[in-house]
């Protein structure tokens, strides 16, 4: 494998002091259970966890040297890097790393679709020259300099996906990554636990263009309500705007198809009219896929071929990833959605599951289940937002609804009693449920905040039976 740092590289980007006998490192990493042998262990200090304490571990198992603040215990003749705070030290390997390479960088933000889009920009620029993304959700104040310090220099295309909890959150990581495009999905009632408005989201998700590029492009979603506040904070910095949606005269969305595990979405390109294909159902991931077509146009890639390659395209685990489950008497299609929640993707996710079509068990048809949990940070209108999902028009369409949760408790209460399934207190006790509550020919999706651990019932289904090849046709080979 390549050189990613020398490691007197390293020394100088960070500030810091070299021990031991390496020369060069092939990798960062954070966690000792994702490690590859040359890495570089970065022991950071967590709420809960030390990284240190996982230093002589990491070095065991093949790493070749740790950037620490101290000596950790068992170490005082390992390879090591001291510097005086090992997250200032990663930030400034981020910074080193941007700079370094030519990339055209491509930052991704948003309330919604932020993973899905990256992906999908991931899927179409990787043909046209060396790609680099985050792996994951690694979108915050760890995770952007992480993924910018991974980044090998001969780069020719980046994406960075960059988050949000907080106003004051984005700005910094964008300055950091310093894009040449800044793409917002869109705008929606989410973290409202610390914001006293959807504007003011709006205006944490503007912070992105802090760090664009003098001659930038910022992409926007016209279809959203804030796009005119989008826009002149994108203006103030000297951006170029791109438009994509139903009601944009640059990327816009004509019409969008559900058939089976295949969305077909026709659009027209600055007036051409053009057709895309995703390996996916589900009406809202066109709208990412117009923000991800765009952004791809605006780096210079051909779109036309861009938007073949988009067919090849799937949701990342926990975003809609489809899983079908051999079971007794037939199988169990698990759309697994538990990575993270809030009202707009749910509203998505349970649009997706109305109109997909159950199998067939030994004694029934099968039925359409939901599995939601809490969704977190939404402040003082929290039981309202879960108490609404009841009126959604998917409701009609889908069989039971089990929840778990404090504030799912509304939903549970709000259903038609014949549409309310088990309620419990949290995801484990709902895990514990699953084998009792489906059976073959059960389309179920499974969705609640990253804190509402619906990862503990996405375990229970995929211990109900044995995983199946994806036999669905491609977006290339449906007709």
């Amino acid at each position: 494998m390549a050189v990613l740092w020398t490691a007197e590289a390293l020394a100088e980007a960070t500030g810091g002091r070299v021990t031991g006998g390496w020369d060069a490192v092939q990798g960062l990493s954070i966690d000792t259970r994702e490690l590859s042998p040359g890495d570089l262990f970065v022991a950071l200090r967590g709420i809960t966890h030390d990284g240190h304490v996982y230093v002589k571990q990491a070095l065991e198992a093949g790493a070749a040297a740790a950037l620490v603040s101290h000596v950790p215990d068992g170490c005082a003749n390992g390879n090591l890097l001291l510097v005086d705070d090992t997250l200032k030290a990663l930030e400034a390997l981020g910074i080193a790393g941007r700079a370094r390479t030519h990339a055209k960088v491509v930052g991704v933000t948003g309330s919604v679709g932020k993973t899905s889009t990256k992906e999908m920009i991931r899927t179409m620029l990787a043909p046209h020259g060396r790609t680099h993304a985050a792996t994951r959700s690694f979108n915050n104040h760890w995770g952007v300099p992480l993924t910018l310090a991974r980044m090998p220099a001969d780069t020719e295309f980046a994406v960075i996906e960059i988050g949000m909890n907080h106003s004051g959150e984005i700005a910094p990581l964008s300055r950091m990554a310093r894009p040449h495009i800044a793409l917002i999905t869109t705008v929606e009632a989410v973290h409202l636990e610390a914001f006293d408005s959807v504007e003011g989201i709006a205006d944490a998700k503007a912070e992105i263009f802090a760090g664009l590029e003098p001659g930038g492009i910022a992409i926007l979603n016209a279809d959203n309500p804030h796009f005119e506040r989008l826009k002149a904070a994108a203006g103030k910095v000297g951006a170029t705007i791109v438009s994509f949606g139903r009601t944009s005269d640059q990327i816009r969305l004509k019409d969008v198809q559900v058939s089976g595990a295949v969305t077909t979405v026709s659009l027209a390109v600055h007036g051409t009219p053009a057709l895309i294909k995703l390996g996916a159902p589900g009406a809202h991931f066109a709208m990412n896929a117009l923000g991800a077509l765009a952004s791809v146009e605006a780096v210079g890639a051909d779109i036309a071929r861009a938007a073949l390659d988009l067919g090849d395209w799937t949701p990342p685990d926990g975003r809609g990833s489809r899983v079908r489950l051999a079971v007794p008497d037939g199988e169990i299609l698990l759309l697994d959605e538990s990575y993270n929640a809030n009202p707009a993707s749910v509203r998505a996710a349970l649009a997706v599951l109305a109109a997909t079509e159950p199998g067939q068990g030994r004694r029934r048809p099968g039925r359409r289940i939901a599995f939601l949990g809490d969704m977190l940070e939404l402040g003082p209108s929290e039981t309202s937002l879960h108490r609404s999902l009841a009126d959604l028009d998917a409701v009609a369409h889908i069989d039971t609804f089990h929840t778990c949760g404090p504030r799912m408790k509304a939903l549970h209460q709000a259903l038609p009693v014949d549409k309310r399934g088990v309620y419990c207190a949290d995801s484990v006790q709902l895990a514990e449920a699953v084998e009792k509550v489906v059976d073959a020919g059960d389309v179920c999706m499974v969705k609640g905040s990253l804190g509402a651990s619906m990862r503990h019932v996405v375990s229970a289904f995929k211990a109900l039976g044995t995983p199946l090849p994806d036999n669905r046709p491609t977006a290339h080979e449906d007709a």
